[in-house]
């Protein structure tokens, strides 16, 4: 379990940090200390999120949805609370995290659908 768990959290994250840089510029954001930060906050919530989620999947019969609704508010709140508090060009902080982790949760989605 300890390789699979490695490479699921590095994969993880190296495709969040990619899909929410993307989403960042996107939306039309261009300031290097913000991009920093995004990268950054997500380096803060993706290993957590993908570890506790593993993790209850392992130990317990928990159903998937009910786990992942707590983990990625979680991740939400953080990386908006990480944007309002150090972020220079997010007018609406909470409601970009929001976006973002949405945005990189269904491109995950769809990638594994089509993989």
């Amino acid at each position: 379990m300890n390789r699979v768990l490695l490479d699921a959290l590095a994969k993880s994250l190296i495709l969040t940090i990619a899909f929410e840089t993307g989403f960042f510029l996107l939306t039309g954001k261009r300031g290097k200390k913000d991009l920093l930060l995004v990268v950054l906050a997500n380096v803060l919530t993706n290993p957590v999120v993908v570890l506790l989620y593993w993790l209850s999947a392992y130990y317990t019969e928990w159903n998937s949805a009910i786990v992942l609704t707590p983990l990625e508010l979680f991740a939400i709140l953080t990386e908006g609370y990480c944007y309002r508090k150090y972020g220079q060009g997010f007018k609406r902080p909470y409601l970009f995290s929001l976006a973002a982790n949405v945005f990189s949760f269904w491109v995950g989605v769809l990638i594994q659908l089509l993989a």
